[in-house]
C-alpha cells in the first residue's frame, strides 16, 4: 500500500481531501475522486470498491462512510498491479468509522498513521505473525487479560487501561481492529451502556507434537532415542505448568529468530549450522531450546521436538465470573445476559470439540 486518504464529498463543489499518509505526495487529481464516487454510486449495495484507473500508476480501493449526515471516503492507494487483499470489508468500515469521528480533533494525525501502519502490517503478516502479536504488544496482551473476566463498556475498557496500567493514548477502536478479524470479540450496543465488547474464543499458545516423526527409519539409533525422549517428555508434560510460568511465550514467541527456526524445522531437518545462522549465532540460546525440549540435535542434524501452536478456544470460564460480577453488581443484567446468549451460541456451534489448533 502506497498511501492512505481521507475524503469528503461536498454535495455542492464534489470530492475534498481532508489528510492523507504519508503526506508528503500531492493528493490525486479531482477526477480520480470524482471516478471513485461514480462506481460507490454504481455498487450501492457495497460499502468497499475497488479502481483501476487508466490515467495512474495507482489501483485503489474505497469505503464508503457516512456521518453526521456527511459522505466521506477512506481510499487505499496501491501501485498498479500490487493490490492484494488486505482484510474484511467490516473491519475496513469500522476503521473508517474510527478516523470519520476524529476529523475535527486533534488525534486525526495520529489515527491515519495508526491506521496506515495497521493495514500495511496486516497485508505482510501470516496467520500466525498475527497472533504472534497478541503476546508481544504489551497492550493488546493486557486487553486480552482484562476481557478474560467477561463483557466491559468501551468507555471502562478505556479508562481501566489509562488508570490501570498507564496507558494514556490508545485508541482503542483501531487496537481492537485484530480481536475482531480473528473472531476473539464481539463488538454490541446494549442500552444503557453504549458499546460493549464481548470475549467468544479465547486465545492460548502451547507447544505440541511434531505431525510426524521427522528422523528417517533407517537412522534406527537415532530414531529410537528421538521415540523414547519424546515419550518421556510428554508423558510427564505438566501443560498448565508450562502455561502458567509462560515458558513458551518467553522462549518462543518473544524471539522472532526462535519462532522462524521452529517454523522452518516444521518442514525439514536442519544442520546445527544452518540452525545458528537462523539465531544469529547464538549458541546459548540453542543450547537452551534442546534443554527446553524444542529442538532434538543427533549427528550434526537437528529435529523438531515440539511444535509451537496457538489454539483458539471457547472461553466457557467466564459464565462463572459473570456470575459474581452480576452478583457484586459490577454489570449490568443486559451485559450479562447478552455475554451468556453470545458464549451459548458458540456452544451450539460445537460438535465434539471447543478449540481450534491455527
Amino acid at each position: 500500500m502506497e498511501r492512505i486518504i481521507l475524503s469528503h464529498w461536498n454535495k455542492q463543489t464534489g470530492p475534498e481531501p481532508i489528510i492523507q499518509y504519508p503526506p508528503e505526495k500531492p493528493f490525486p487529481p479531482k477526477d480520480i475522486f470524482l471516478k471513485i464516487w461514480a462506481k460507490h454510486e454504481l455498487n450501492k449495495d457495497n460499502s468497499m470498491i475497488e479502481f483501476t484507473s487508466e490515467e495512474s500508476e495507482n489501483d485503489f480501493i474505497s469505503i464508503i462512510q457516512q456521518f453526521e449526515g456527511e459522505i466521506y471516503f477512506l481510499i487505499l492507494v496501491y501501485k498498479q498491479g500490487n493490490m492484494i487483499e488486505t482484510t474484511s470489508p467490516d473491519i475496513l468500515a469500522i476503521m473508517s468509522r474510527n478516523l470519520v469521528e476524529l476529523i475535527n480533533t486533534n488525534k486525526i494525525t495520529r489515527a491515519i498513521s495508526e491506521a496506515y501502519t495497521t493495514i500495511k502490517n496486516y497485508s505482510k503478516l501470516d496467520e500466525e505473525e498475527h497472533l504472534v502479536n497478541f503476546f508481544k504488544d504489551k497492550i493488546k496482551f493486557t486487553i486480552l487479560q482484562i476481557l478474560r473476566n467477561g463483557v466491559i463498556s468501551k468507555i471502562n475498557l478505556t479508562d481501566k487501561l489509562r488508570n490501570d496500567y498507564g496507558f494514556s493514548t490508545v485508541n482503542i477502536d483501531l487496537i481492537l481492529i485484530s480481536f475482531i478479524r480473528e473472531n476473539l470479540i464481539i463488538k454490541k450496543s446494549i442500552p444503557g451502556s453504549n458499546e460493549c465488547y464481548f470475549l467468544v474464543n479465547d486465545l492460548s499458545c502451547m507447544r505440541v507434537p511434531p505431525k510426524s516423526i521427522p528422523i528417517d527409519e533407517e537412522d534406527n539409533i537415532s530414531l529410537k532415542k528421538y521415540k523414547k525422549e519424546l515419550e518421556n517428555f510428554y508423558f510427564n508434560y505438566n501443560v498448565i505448568y508450562e502455561i502458567e510460568n509462560k515458558t513458551v511465550i518467553q522462549t518462543v514467541l518473544l524471539d522472532k529468530e526462535v519462532f522462524s527456526l521452529i517454523k522452518n524445522l516444521r518442514e525439514k531437518f536442519m544442520s546445527v549450522n544452518d540452525c545458528l545462522n537462523i539465531l544469529n549465532n547464538r549458541e546459548d540460546l540453542f543450547n537452551e531450546l534442546i534443554e527446553k525440549n524444542f529442538i532434538f540435535e543427533t549427528k550434526g542434524n537437528v529435529y523438531i521436538f515440539s511444535d509451537v501452536r496457538f489454539i483458539k478456544f471457547n472461553p466457557f470460564y467466564i459464565i462463572e465470573k459473570l456470575v459474581d460480577r452480576y452478583r457484586n453488581e459490577e454489570i449490568s443484567l443486559n451485559e450479562y445476559l447478552v455475554h451468556l446468549k453470545l458464549l451459548a451460541e458458540q456452544s451450539r456451534d460445537v460438535i465434539s470439540l471447543d478449540y481450534e489448533i491455527v
